[in-house]
């Protein structure tokens, strides 16, 4: 039992700490790109922080699956290493999923700002774009749901 259990709370670190990390990497390169755009065209200051802001959502989905998956646990009378493991899987899922779609969507996003402070009308067509390495993000926390579901 012991056993199962650290490896369960190690899945929800890796869950919490590597998406969270995604999105500090994935906004800190879209606030990057907001300095350097600034210096252009300081009047889209909206568009920009809105792109520098999405892949924080992340990190979110990460503390998401953290309570999801943690209520889960708190019910389970006597955890099986089988339970263990599934958690460890679904933190490391997310974690990871979490970390390469939070910089992805990141570097998607400045290069709209970019754009943007260059004079291109780009804000949409960078959100539409922005969005496809989320859809990932969001996939691992379906895939976390479903695990934490047949605990």
């Amino acid at each position: 039992m012991e056993t199962a259990v650290i490896l369960a709370y190690v899945g929800l670190g890796i869950m919490i700490g590597l998406s969270g990390i995604g999105s500090a990497i994935g906004v800190s390169i879209g606030g990057r790109a907001t300095l350097g755009a600034l210096k252009k065209n300081e009047d889209a200051f909206g568009s920009y922080m809105l792109l520098s802001a999405l892949p924080g959502t992340q990190g979110l989905y990460g503390f998401a699956g953290f309570f999801i998956v943690n209520g889960k646990m708190q019910s389970i009378v006597e955890m099986t290493t089988a339970q263990g493991a599934a958690i460890f899987a679904a933190g490391l899922a997310l974690g990871l999923v979490g970390l390469m779609s939070g910089i992805k969507q990141g570097e998607v996003s400045a290069q709209g700002i970019e754009g943007i402070g260059s004079g291109y009308d780009v804000f949409g067509k960078t959100m539409v774009l922005a969005v496809f390495p989320e859809l990932y993000a969001i996939v691992a926390f379906a895939a976390t749901f479903l695990i934490s579901a047949g605990l």
